[in-house]
């Protein structure tokens, strides 16, 4: 079967229409059904769905992975080197990078169901073409399916987050604010003209939920792609049947 398998994806990658891969299929394993197809890629999304949400929604989901951690953003750097120059200023800074991470992991938990949703309304062409696309081609689905909701979802947790107390009371919200209105004051005027400075019009809330959403992302194409090569990643029997095992 395994070699089946491969070869029906060698197959599939050769033509460029649902109805020739179909064809393909029904030709190399007469037993694997259209549905047990369709079943199979989505049983696939819900493994790598609920395998990435799990990663990112605990702690240090995002903050102690490098590759999805979330950072102030590049136009703040400005800012941050000052800070880093005043007592306590690292450690300022420190806790504002934290808090913004913990309100990405925390509203990682509205993922799930919204995947699900996508899951379930996937149309039999589009199963095909997942099968006919790139590694990524089921994360590009999600995306297109999900990625406004997810967006308003996250986008309140991670509000009520960001406005949770930093540093002696103040939360990273509020203190986004003051840096960026106060350094866009110099920038704004003349001797910050003259120095060639550029504003920060970066609202943070929406910073941190696409930082989130681009990281939880990041997570399911990986999924998608060790399910697609790694036998050991197929989890169960449809996966197996349809991926090859």
């Amino acid at each position: 079967m395994r070699k089946l398998g491969v070869f029906l994806f060698i197959a599939l990658f050769a033509f460029t229409s649902c109805d020739e891969a179909k064809e393909v299929i029904d030709d190399i394993i007469p037993s694997l059904t259209e549905a047990e197809v369709v079943e199979g890629l989505k049983s696939a999304l819900v493994v790598s769905t609920d395998t990435s949400v799990s990663q990112v929604s605990v702690l240090n989901g995002y903050f102690g992975d490098p590759l999805i951690k979330i950072l102030l953003p590049d136009e703040a750097k400005v800012i941050t080197d000052n800070i880093a120059l005043l007592p306590f200023g690292e450690d300022y800074v420190d806790e504002m990078v934290l808090k913004m991470n913990r309100a990405a992991e925390d509203a990682a938990h509205e993922a799930a169901p919204v995947f699900i949703g996508a899951i379930t309304e996937m149309s039999i062409g589009d199963a095909w073409d997942i099968l006919n696309g790139a590694d990524d081609a089921a994360t590009q689905y999600l995306i297109a399916h999900t990625y406004t909701e997810l967006q308003d979802l996250y986008q309140p947790k991670v509000r009520a987050s960001l406005e949770k107390p930093l540093v002696e009371g103040v939360s990273a919200a509020e203190s986004w604010t003051f840096l960026t209105s106060n350094y866009n004051d110099v920038a704004n005027s003349l001797v910050g003209q003259l120095a060639g400075l550029e504003p920060i019009n970066v609202p943070i809330e929406e910073y941190v939920t696409t930082k989130a959403l681009d990281g939880l992302f990041v997570k399911i194409a990986a999924e998608e792609e060790q399910i697609r090569h790694d036998p050991l990643a197929r989890v169960n029997d449809i996966l197996k049947r349809v991926f090859g095992d």
